[in-house]
């Protein structure tokens, strides 16, 4: 019988968590009595929240929750034991290489406006990283509930903190609200400053907002774009393209979008040839970290071993890691797949 590889052994690349939803369970509890904060009585079990998505009330409760354990995050000593755990979790689970995801707005009220935030942030990045030896760098995210001109000055600000550690520029929240277009000019900004192009699309929507996202925003990288797998062309425009998707399967699922981790479209997209890096997307609230996406690929979709080390290498050279880091990586995906 062949022996089964153990996937926390695979060497791969993050390059979907966001920076609260990073947060270890028992982490958010003690920040939470720390400050005296009340949490919603769904943080508080020892399982992760029912949650659904679909609808704008479910989604709603989503961002009440993340909302809820982000207001735990007040003094720079919980941004770095924050940003230190993510990465003792990551290497615990073979990644080589994370990129964690962040609105720096989000944190600018309790740490001193937009701009220390985001020193606070960067500074936690590069001492976790130096500490562990995982290779870390920051993604900042625009907020598409908020006003384009937001976007426009974070992108300025994530250009100008580009040699502090910041490689791309994402664009999150609910994509049923805000249109793609209307945040075109932040994306060029960060483009023309040399940051990767990595908004979201394809999840709670169809099809078209994988679209909007190459055709308004030039994306290089699709946070999810799992939806993609309705429309054939755009499968095909996405492999050709070399556009890769970070597929999350585990919060597909809890969020709603499918409802069984074999309806995820895994195989589908893999078998068009479009370039994967499995993600973790927000493990505080679905309960999964990385190494389970894995082996969501292997049980659920019958993924064999050359399979699942084809999609780690997918997602190192869907990263911005520098070619040595891939070089090791790579090679780490090969020693795997020989052992």
């Amino acid at each position: 019988m062949e022996r089964v590889r153990d996937v926390r052994e695979l060497p791969k690349a993050h390059l979907h968590l966001h920076f609260t939803g990073s947060m270890r369970p028992t982490t958010l509890l003690e920040l939470a009595d720390k400050y005296g904060v009340r949490l919603p009585e769904a943080l508080t079990g020892a399982e992760p929240p029912k949650l659904r998505a679909t609808d704008e009330r479910g989604w709603f409760r989503f961002q009440r929750l993340y909302d809820a354990a982000r207001s735990c995050l007040r003094e720079p000593e919980d941004i770095q034991r924050l940003v230190r755990e993510a990465a003792e979790e990551d290497l615990r689970d073979g990644s080589g290489w994370l990129e964690i995801q962040v609105d720096p707005t989000s944190y600018a009220p309790r740490l001193g406006g937009l701009i220390p935030a985001l020193e606070i942030i960067l500074d936690a990045v590069e001492s976790a990283s130096r500490e562990t030896g995982l290779g870390m760098r920051v993604l900042v995210a625009a907020n598409r509930m908020k006003h384009p001109l937001d976007a426009r000055t974070l992108a300025r600000l994530a250009v100008r903190y580009a040699d502090r550690g910041i490689v791309g520029f994402g664009l999150s929240n609910d994509e049923r609200r805000g249109m793609a277009r209307d945040f075109d000019r932040a994306f060029a900004i960060a483009r023309d400053g040399g940051l990767l192009a990595a908004p979201h699309g394809g999840e709670l929507t169809g099809p078209a907002s994988v679209r909007d996202c190459l055709d308004d925003l030039d994306a290089a990288r699709i946070g999810h774009g799992v939806r993609a797998a309705e429309d054939p062309r755009l499968l095909k425009r996405l492999a050709d393209r070399g556009v890769t998707c970070e597929v999350c399967p585990a919060s597909n699922v809890a969020l709603g979008v499918y409802e069984k981790p074999e309806d995820v479209p895994l195989r589908t997209l893999f078998d068009a040839g479009v370039p994967m890096a499995l993600g973790a997307d927000d493990p505080l609230l679905f309960g999964a970290r990385l190494a389970d996406q894995y082996e969501i690929a292997r049980r659920h979709h019958y993924f064999d071993d050359a399979e699942l080390a084809e999609l780690a290498r997918q997602s190192v050279r869907g990263s911005a890691a520098p070619e040595d880091v891939r070089a090791k990586l790579l090679a780490g995906v090969d020693e795997w797949l020989s052992d």
